[in-house]
């Protein structure tokens, strides 16, 4: 049997043995994410300079728009510190990747582990039949043919996903407002 003794008479036993080990990898991978990035200084000063600028940005933006009359040197102004912005969100971005390194193989594993363990087991049922993609995610790996029967991977994907985002946003390890640009940002339409 693939859960604890004390869980397997419970009817929703397989399911919440996926939640629960959900919740206790995002909690060890933002363990990770904290030891590698976040405590550090290098982090600290990143995010501080992201701030500052998305701040300073926002202003100036706003003082702009309040004037009516923009000048050449108010725009090359918030052109730096976009510029600037740009950068400093790079360089958190870079700074964050060895760490999501080590996160991507502590998920590898465990979904290896839960893969092995609830192999070709309905885990939960839905709710609502899902529509031909969502039911190729969710009765992955499935014998049979009840398409409210919910395995394993599409359990604990949705668990990863909404479970790690909502605990950085918890413990304040959530990007800072300016830094949605990632490695690869929108290109800037007044440079074509």
């Amino acid at each position: 049997m693939a859960t604890p003794s004390f869980l397997s008479s419970f009817k929703y036993s397989d399911g919440l043995t996926v939640v629960g080990i959900s919740i206790c990898t995002a909690v060890i991978c933002e363990a990770i994410s904290w030891v590698l990035i976040y405590r550090t200084n290098s982090y600290k000063s990143l995010r501080s300079s992201i701030d500052k600028a998305a701040k300073k940005l926002e202003t100036m933006k706003t003082e702009s728009t309040t004037a009516k009359i923009t000048k050449k040197s108010k725009t090359k102004k918030i052109d730096r510190v976009e510029t600037s912005l740009k950068e400093s969100s790079r360089d958190l971005s870079l700074f964050k990747f060895k760490s999501g390194a080590v996160v991507a193989l502590v998920l590898f594993v465990v979904f290896g582990l839960l893969n092995s363990l609830f192999e070709g087991k309905a885990v939960a049922k839905l709710p609502f039949k899902p529509f031909g993609l969502v039911m190729k995610m969710s009765h992955r790996g499935l014998q049979g043919d009840d398409p409210t029967d919910c395995s394993m991977a599409f359990l604990y994907f949705l668990c990863s996903i909404s479970i790690r985002t909502n605990l950085q946003k918890f413990l304040g390890f959530s990007p800072p407002r300016g830094a949605s640009a990632g490695l690869f940002p929108m290109p800037d339409p007044k440079t074509n």
